[in-house]
């Protein structure tokens, strides 16, 4: 079986009452890199992970994490 990876990065900024523009900003991306993390489309790098974690006051495993192909 092969993993996917799954993204609670939508639930957290909202939690955080930031928009997808507040967030971008504040990590130096644009609000489309955001809302294509967000959607599984695009896989963020190490550094934009670890980025998104600290402006959200979280882990990484708690944005990301691996999920099985079933």
């Amino acid at each position: 079986m092969a993993a996917g990876l799954g993204v609670r990065l939508k639930d957290i900024r909202t939690q955080a009452g930031l928009t997808q523009a507040e967030l971008a900003e504040r990590v130096g991306v644009s609000r489309k890199t955001i809302n294509t993390v967000e959607n599984g489309v695009f896989v963020p790098s190490t550094i934009l992970a670890l980025k998104l974690a600290e402006v959200l006051n979280t882990r990484v495993e708690d944005l990301f994490f691996l999920e099985q192909d079933r």
